[in-house]
């Protein structure tokens, strides 16, 4: 029996800012259950939730004050299972966004491990012996909080200041204040880890996305102890709830498979060449045709074999750590980026509002967003108060919204058959439709060479072949093929073709071929 990964198209909430049922200006569960039959219309069948846990948000709910608690601006514990249910009702699935690394300041593990007096929480974070040790310099640790509690030492953070680091131990210990991986403190952090992940799956939790899921154990240059980690949570998964989903933010696809992660996240920083398709200069997805796929898909395909041709490998739209798509390239542009992301492996998540092509705008920062605060800004449903989110006065929003007369809408969209919501909907269907192109269909690049066009890759599964050829500049363009054209399954633009062992393109625009 097949995963249901296998066929899912995600679908990525921040839920501040996607629907307000009551009126208070941020989003909540509520909102998203009365949302769930449009995402579902849209043509995907699964949800990412941004950390919706108690928290006093200052990084936007990755400052976490309780694992087990819903944030009671979204709703309740009750509320939240009720959202698993409704969707579970309608064939979706729902992973929440784990946040194992760190937590806020305000937990009450943190504040019980800065009291002067030893606890039981006292190894629950990375603290020196002494408060003349500084435990900022060591591999993994961003920074640390000094003179601050009763505590005689100084104590490590992930990030912002509010993110005291969990302590899951050091691969290589070279301190006297350093915990080895099996420590007891630091075996009792991962059962705590384990507790909380078990908390929601026993309420219907579908899974998770893993924040940072390669920064827990710490000097660990090979990430050797931090495999051992993930491995040894994946057989606790497998023995309590098997079906449980873990999709992590890692950036290398290769040791995030080999910990039990079912997926991996292309990151927007480090070697991916992601950024090349979508954001910089000269996106290879823009017309102007003066970008280069290449070392994207190289590195694509080297992370490929790394994983034994899994594939399972995932290229999201967007999300709420960078800028919108939109800022680059326009929705006639995006359509070509859809076609991409829905016949690549592994699982296309889209970024709320993404589908509609919602801008980036230029905020001053709100909860730790900083620049990111842009690309979080409150849906926009229809041409009502507020762009439908919220009845709530304007400055009671949780951010700003587009003022612009021509802000895209929902409700437009979706009247406009030929609109970008309507692209992705046919896109996801044909996704579908064809196991080639799903998750764990094998990929093979025909044509990909450095700063030209086309990009043509061939998806397969079992006895089908569909090649797909994208040309995002406004050129036609050619290039070999080595494949008989049996049918067009998909055209965007101008219908392409191959004659005589040449595969030609028109200019902005896309195919997929059923091909012998």
């Amino acid at each position: 029996m097949k995963h249901w990964l296998e066929e899912s198209i995600f679908y990525e909430i921040y839920p501040q800012s996607f629907c307000d049922s009551n009126g208070d200006g941020i989003g909540d569960f509520q909102g998203i259950i009365g949302k769930l039959d449009y995402i579902k219309d849209l043509g995907c069948n699964a949800l990412w939730l941004n950390p919706c846990y108690l928290s006093p948000f200052g990084d936007a709910g990755y400052d976490v004050q309780d694992y087990c608690q819903a944030a009671p601006r979204y709703g309740t514990n009750e509320e939240l299972t009720q959202l698993f249910d409704e969707a579970h009702s309608r064939g979706m699935h729902v992973i929440l966004d784990l946040v194992p690394g760190h937590t806020s300041t305000e937990h009450p593990w943190f504040k019980e491990s800065c009291k002067a007096e030893p606890n039981q929480y006292w190894g629950r974070y990375i603290w020196s012996d002494n408060i003349w040790v500084d435990v900022a310099g060591h591999a993994g640790i961003a920074g640390s909080l000094r003179g601050l509690y009763p505590r005689n030492g100084s104590v490590a953070v992930n990030f912002f200041s509010n993110q005291p680091a969990l302590n899951y131990g050091f691969a290589n210990v070279t301190q006297p204040w350093q915990s080895a991986v099996d420590s007891a403190e630091a075996l009792e952090t991962r059962q705590a880890m384990k507790d909380a992940m078990a908390f929601w799956l026993s309420r219907g939790c579908d899974g998770f996305r893993v924040d940072m899921a390669g920064s827990l154990v710490k000097n660990d240059p090979d990430s050797v102890e931090t495999i051992r980690l993930w491995q040894d949570v994946r057989d606790f998964l497998d023995q309590s709830f098997p079906d449980a989903v873990l999709i992590s933010e890692w950036g290398e696809p290769d040791k995030s498979l080999m910990g039990g992660f079912h997926m991996d996240f292309l990151l927007h920083f480090g070697p991916s060449h992601y950024m090349d398709l979508f954001r910089c200069e000269h996106p290879y997805f823009s017309r102007e045709g003066k970008g280069d796929a290449s070392s994207f898909v190289e590195t694509y395909m080297r992370n490929y074999r790394l994983t034994n041709n899994r594939g399972m490998i995932c290229i999201p739209s967007g999300n709420h750590d960078m800028e919108r798509i939109r800022k680059y390239l326009d929705c006639e542009e995006l359509k070509m980026v859809y076609a991409f992301l829905m016949s690549m492996p592994g699982v296309p998540f889209v970024y709320y509002g993404d589908e509609i092509g919602m801008r980036h705008l230029s905020l001053f920062s709100v909860e730790g967003g900083y620049d990111r605060t842009g690309a979080r800004t409150p849906m926009q449903w229809d041409d009502g108060k507020n762009y439908g989110f919220s009845d709530a006065p304007a400055e009671k929003l949780y951010t700003v919204q587009d003022g612009a007369e021509d802000a895209p809408i929902v409700s437009r969209q979706m009247a406009e058959p030929d609109s970008l919501w309507h692209e992705i909907q046919k896109l996801a269907g044909i996704r579908r439709e064809h196991p080639s192109l799903c998750a764990s269909g094998e990929i093979e690049f025909v044509y990909c060479q450095p700063e030209k066009y086309p990009l043509v890759y061939l998806r397969s599964a079992g006895g089908s072949r569909i090649l797909v050829a994208l040309n995002p500049s406004g050129q036609e363009v050619s290039c070999p093929c080595p494949y008989e054209q049996r049918e067009v399954l998909y055209t965007l633009g101008k219908e392409a073709g191959i004659e005589d062992g040449m595969l030609h393109v028109p200019g902005e625009s896309a195919a997929f071929v059923a091909v012998e």
